[in-house]
């Protein structure tokens, strides 16, 4: 079991070590490592070129000295090659050089006969007189060769003289090594240079991201406040601007969850300390109506606190929610109210209120279903809650495109114009309350409503008494169809603007 632990932790290390610095290290290098070996392929097949070019010429004119030396008499080569010239060709101090003059049948005039001919007779793509090359080998080495073929004007192929010249390729192979040797030995200085050039210059590049890491690791844990771009670099604006908003939704997370707490801590004091009144009041009493009084008491708080505490949790999780991380979809308004005022009729019939429900066939919106059915429930509770026995609370949804109106009126208490705009504050409540409340149903009201781009409103009741709490919805509709492609192409063509003049 331990061991499948360490395995795991050492997997998870494992792949949070990897560095940026080092990925981009790798991918600079990695391609400079497969370079080089072609750099040096490339360099020694042009450097093998290079030292050929020389020793070619050298040897081109040694064909052209022999050449000289031989005459056509009457189409019969006479050669008058001179043991001194002979020892000038054969002077070579580090290779090895061979020659030889053949006729028309092959047979040597002058030189080494064991040097190989060529292996096809002249055609008509050669010139007399010109100089050709071939590599070879003899007596077990590589040998570079020079021929050319001798003619008179009018001759045939078969007459021509062959003359060659061959030496091993030892001066050849040292030059292309000096060459090669002179092109990749500083290689071995730059290379190392440049990748401590990269190394560095890495480093200052990244210096503003371990900057950047520098500023975070270093921020207190409570501050959330946005980090500033003055200094980052723009390639970092969109991390940085990531960061910052993900740190703005953890504040209001923050701030909401301490509302909550702030709320609870100071909400609950009070039914708490009325249960435990009540609760003392019971443990003294001997009379069983005076303690069933008690306890009904103790019900009743209850499940006063039980009601505060739903609506906390539910003002909190509305405040902690991102517009654009609800669940919108298009749904009727029109059941989901309707059904919610069926559950609520019980309760105004025990009030002796009248309650009644007025909406056309449909009312489409987009919006979070569970969010809105908190939203009507806190609105007819509040009207219910704040109209005497004997009152009337209507609930009514209004289509007045592109608008949905949801209302809830009641011939209540009423509510003043300075009223208004501040019973949708937390734990406010109207001077004239004598019902008992939290004070919150219009506050979750207010965050839902904004949750779903809109807000809501508590006017005095234009037709008398009372007053009237109105949301305004927009109303949903399908996205059009594209237009079917026309039958008729020549009466698209008919419609069409001419083209040119």
């Amino acid at each position: 079991m331990s061991d499948r632990k360490g395995t795991n932790q050492t997997g998870a290390q494992s792949e949070s070590e990897r560095s940026l610095f080092g990925e981009i290290l790798d991918w600079m290098l990695a391609p400079l490592l497969f370079v080089w070996p072609l750099s040096i392929a490339f360099t020694h097949y042009f450097a093998n070129n290079v030292a050929k070019f020389p020793y070619d010429q050298a040897l081109r004119e040694r064909v052209m000295a022999i050449s000289r030396q031989v005459s056509l008499v009457d189409g019969k080569p006479v050669v008058s090659l001179h043991e001194s010239t002979r020892a000038i060709l054969r002077a070579d101090e580090m290779d090895s050089v061979y020659f030889h003059v053949l006729d028309r049948d092959g047979r040597l005039l002058v030189g080494d006969k064991d040097l190989p001919e060529p292996e096809a007779h002249p055609d008509g793509d050669l010139v007399p007189g010109e100089t050709y090359f071939r590599d070879i080998e003899y007596n077990g080495q590589d040998i570079r060769v020079a021929y050319s073929w001798l003619a008179e004007p009018g001759m045939a192929q078969q007459d021509w003289v062959l003359v060659e010249v061959a030496e091993t390729t030892e001066k050849r192979t040292q030059l292309a090594n000096k060459i090669v040797a002179s092109v990749i030995l500083p290689q071995f200085i730059i290379i190392p240079l440049a990748v401590m050039l990269v190394w560095f210059g890495l480093s200052r590049g990244l210096r503003p991201l371990t900057r950047l890491r520098n500023t975070i690791e270093t921020r207190h844990p409570a501050d959330l406040s946005p980090i500033a771009t003055r200094r980052v670099p723009e390639e970092l604006d969109p991390l940085v601007d990531a960061f910052n908003a993900m740190l703005e939704r953890m504040k209001r997370n923050v701030e909401a969850q301490q509302r909550f707490v702030a709320d609870a801590a100071h909400q609950m004091r009070t039914p708490l300390t009325g249960l435990k009144t009540q609760a003392q009041f019971a443990m003294r009493e001997t009379d069983p109506a005076a303690l069933r009084h008690a306890l009904q008491q103790i019900a009743t708080g209850v499940d006063r606190a039980g009601r505060l505490i739903n609506q906390l949790l539910t003002l909190a999780r509305t405040e902690g929610s991102e517009s654009g991380q609800l669940q919108h979809e298009p749904f009727d308004l029109v059941p989901v109210v309707r059904e919610i005022v069926e559950d609520w009729v019980m309760l105004a019939l025990a009030r002796e209120i009248d309650l009644g429900f007025e909406a056309e066939d449909k009312a489409i919106i987009s919006g979070n279903p569970l969010l809105l059915r908190e939203l009507v429930k806190n609105l007819i509770d509040n009207a219910i809650r704040y109209t005497p026995n004997g009152g009337h609370v209507t609930c009514r949804i209004l289509h007045i495109a592109p608008t949905i109106l949801l209302e809830v009126e009641d011939d209540g208490i009423g509510i003043s114009e300075d009223q208004a705009e501040l019973v949708f504050e937390r734990f406010y409540r109207v001077d004239d309350a004598t019902t008992e409340g939290s004070g919150l149903g219009l506050a979750i009201v207010q965050e839902i409503a904004s949750q779903h781009g809109t807000t809501a409103s508590l006017r005095p009741n234009p037709r008398g008494k009372g007053a009237v709490a109105r949301v305004a919805f927009a109303a949903w509709y399908p996205p059009l169809p594209p237009p079917p492609p026309p039958d008729d192409f020549s009466e698209l063509y008919r419609q069409s603007p001419p083209i040119g003049p």
